[in-house]
C-alpha cells in the first residue's frame, strides 16, 4: 500500500486511537482495525491463520470477510482501501509486480525531482542562509551573546535586520523554535518601520522562512514561503537583472558589517549601492560610512581626508545616532582637536539614553581613555554602572577601563583597583559564558599585577591551555601567553615558542600578526640562540 495512501488511512482512525490497519494481499482494497494494537500489519504479508481471516478471536470489523468478526469495542470501523486511493493510483488484481515495482519507482524519481526543485529554488534566494555565513560554533555563540546586547526597543531602524541575523544564529546553534521565533518578530519589526504589510525589505525575511521549514521537513510551508518572495519580486522587481533590491543590498551590507569583519569593504560597496538607487534612506548613509571607517581601522595610512568628510555630512544626517557621533568625535582626536568639552557633551546625552552596545557607552570610555583621561573615563563607566547596576554590558565596560588603568600605567596599581578590576570580571565571565576567553585571559594578567596573585594567574592560563578552543581562540590564547611567559614568567625561550603556534595557525588575526612581528624582530636582531631556528620558521610559514 501507497505511503500517502496509508497516511490516509491513518487520519480517518483518530476516533480509534492504538488502532492498526490490517490489509488484505495487495488489489484486495480491504482492511482492518485492531484496536489496542501497536503495529501496522504489513499490505504483502499473509494472514497469520490462512485465507485473509485475522486470527481467531481477535475482535476486528471488516468488509468484505464471511463469515463476518464481532468487534466488542467501541471503536469500531469498517474501512475500504479504495476509498482512500486516488484514481490514478489504484492497484488492480491484474497488474504484475513488475508493473508495480515500475509504479513505486516512478513516484520516488518523482518525489527526488521536486526535492531537487527545491533546494535549487531555496540556493538561488538571497538571504542570510545562502550568504556564506558560516563559521565556528564558537564564533556563533560569541555573536549571540553580543547580539543580546543590542537595543532591541521598537523604532530601531535596524530591528528588522537585528532579528533575522539573531534568527539565523540560532539556527545554526541548533535552536529551531527561537530561530522560529526571530524571524517573526523580524517580519513584524519590518511591516512596523516601514508601516507596510508587504515590501521588498521582507525579501531575505521570507528566504529565511523558507530555508528553515525546509530544515525543519516542512516542504510545503516553504514552497508557500518561496511564492511570496516570487511575487515581492515580481512587483518590486528593480529595472537592472544584474543588481539586486537596494532593499536588499542594505541588509546584506548591514548583516556583512555586523558578522563577517573581513567584507567591510564589501559591505561599503553594497550600501553605496543601495545608496545610489535609493538616497533618501538616512540610516544607509550612516552605515556605509560606517563600514569604510571599521575597513580602514588597521589600515597603516589610517582614515582618508575623503571618508572623514563622509562622516562629518553622515553626522549631520543622522544626528541622533550618538554611537556614530562619537567615533567621529574619536577621529578628530586624532586630528589633534581639543575635544573634552564635546566629549563631557556627548556623555551627558549618551546617559539620557537607553543602555545598549548600540549607545555609544564603549567608544566613548575609549575617546576619555585616550583624549581625556582613564581615570575620568573609570569615573564615567562607574556613574553609568550605578545608575544601571544589572545592565551585564556596562559591567564589561566597566571592567575594560579598570584593565586600561592597571595594564597602561606607569606606577604600580594600588590593591584596591586591582581588587575591583578582579571582581568585575569575574562578574563578567559569569554573564558572558560562551564569549569570555578575552576576559579570562585580562583577568590572568591582572592579577599577574598583584602581590599575591601570581600563582592564581599561572593557574588560570594553564586551566586555558587545557582548554577546547576554535583556531581563533588559540591564536589569541598563545599570542597573549607568550607576552605573559616573557615579562611576568622571565621565560623567553617558552615566549617564543608560543609565539611561533600562534603564527603557525593558519587562520588572519591582529594576534597571528602580533606574534609574527615579535619573531621578525628577534630574527633581524640576531642576538637570540633562536634566530636560526626562528629564520627557518618563518621561511616554511603558510600563509592562511
Amino acid at each position: 500500500m501507497p505511503d500517502d495512501v496509508l497516511r490516509r488511512v491513518g487520519s480517518r482512525l483518530e476516533a480509534a486511537p492504538g488502532c492498526v490497519i490490517f490489509c488484505s494481499p495487495i488489489g484486495s482494497g480491504r482492511a482492518g482495525v485492531f484496536p489496542g494494537s501497536p503495529l501496522w500489519w504489513p499490505s504483502t504479508a499473509a494472514a497469520p491463520t490462512g485465507g485473509h481471516d485475522p486470527p481467531a478471536g481477535t475482535p476486528y470489523c471488516g468488509k468484505g470477510f464471511s463469515p463476518p468478526l464481532t468487534c466488542p469495542y467501541s471503536a469500531k470501523q469498517e474501512l475500504d482501501i479504495s476509498d482512500f486511493v486516488p484514481a490514478n493510483l489504484k492497484v488492480h488484481q491484474e497488474q504484475k509486480p513488475d508493473e508495480l515495482l515500475s509504479q513505486g519507482n516512478s513516484r520516488m524519481m518523482s518525489a527526488d525531482q521536486s526535492q531537487t526543485t527545491l533546494v535549487s529554488k531555496l540556493e538561488a534566494l538571497q538571504c542570510h542562509f545562502t550568504w556564506d555565513l558560516d563559521t565556528s560554533r564558537s564564533k556563533f555563540f560569541r555573536c549571540r551573546e553580543r547580539f543580546e546586547d543590542f537595543f532591541t526597543e521598537d523604532g530601531h531602524s535596524w530591528l528588522g535586520h537585528i532579528y533575522n541575523l539573531r534568527g539565523f544564529i540560532e539556527y545554526k546553534l541548533g535552536f529551531t523554535e527561537e530561530a522560529q521565533s526571530f524571524f517573526n518578530k523580524a517580519t513584524e519589526a519590518f511591516r512596523q518601520m516601514r508601516k507596510a504589510d508587504e515590501g521588498p525589505w521582507l525579501v531575505v525575511n521570507y528566504g529565511n522562512l523558507a530555508w528553515l521549514h525546509h530544515h525543519l521537513g516542512d516542504p510545503a510551508e516553504s514552497e508557500a514561503y518561496l511564492t511570496k518572495v516570487d511575487a515581492l519580486m515580481n512587483e518590486y522587481q528593480y529595472p537592472s537583472q544584474d543588481e539586486l533590491h537596494p532593499e536588499i543590498y542594505a541588509e546584506k551590507a548591514w548583516t556583512f558589517i555586523r558578522f563577517s569583519t573581513d567584507k567591510m569593504l564589501l559591505a561599503a560597496d553594497y550600501f553605496q549601492r543601495a545608496i545610489r538607487m535609493q538616497p533618501d534612506m538616512v540610516e544607509w548613509h550612516t552605515y556605509h560610512v560606517k563600514g569604510l571607517m571599521f575597513a580602514s581601522k588597521h589600515s597603516s595610512t589610517g582614515l582618508g581626508a575623503d571618508i572623514l568628510e563622509k562622516m562629518r555630512i553622515a553626522k549631520e544626517q543622522d544626528p541622533e545616532n550618538l554611537y556614530f557621533a562619537v567615533h567621529y568625535l574619536e577621529h578628530c582626536a586624532k586630528k589633534g582637536e581639543i575635544i573634552k568639552d564635546e566629549a563631557s557633551k556627548l556623555a551627558r546625552e549618551v546617559l539620557r539614553n537607553p543602555i545598549s552596545s548600540y549607545s555609544g557607552i564603549k567608544p566613548l570610555l575609549r575617546v576619555y581613555r585616550n583624549y581625556v583621561s582613564v581615570d575620568e573615563a573609570i569615573d564615567l563607566a562607574e556613574e553609568v554602572l550605578k545608575n544601571h547596576p544589572d545592565e551585564r554590558y556596562l559591567m564589561r565596560c566597566a571592567a575594560l577601563c579598570y584593565k586600561w588603568k592597571i595594564f597602561f600605567s606607569d606606577s604600580p596599581p594600588k590593591q584596591s583597583m586591582v581588587d575591583r578590576a578582579i571582581s568585575l570580571h569575574e562578574e563578567v565571565i559569569s554573564l558572558y559564558p560562551h564569549s569570555s576567553l578575552g576576559k579570562k585571559i585580562d583577568l590572568a594578567n591582572i592579577y599577574s599585577k598583584s602581590t599575591n596573585g601570581k600563582v592564581k594567574a599561572k593557574q588560570i592560563y594553564q586551566e586555558l591551555l587545557k582548554s577546547d578552543l576554535d583556531q581563533a581562540g588559540k591564536q589569541m590564547l598563545y599570542n597573549n601567553y607568550a607576552k605573559y611567559l616573557n615579562f611576568q614568567g622571565q621565560d623567553r625561550t617558552s615566549s617564543l615558542r608560543y609565539h611561533m603556534k600562534a603564527a603557525e595557525i593558519p587562520q588572519q588575526s591582529i594576534f597571528r600578526e602580533k606574534s609574527i612581528k615579535v619573531l621578525k624582530n628577534i630574527r633581524d636582531k640576531g642576538k637570540d640562540r633562536m634566530c636560526r631556528e626562528i629564520q627557518k620558521f618563518l621561511e616554511n610559514l603558510q600563509e592562511p
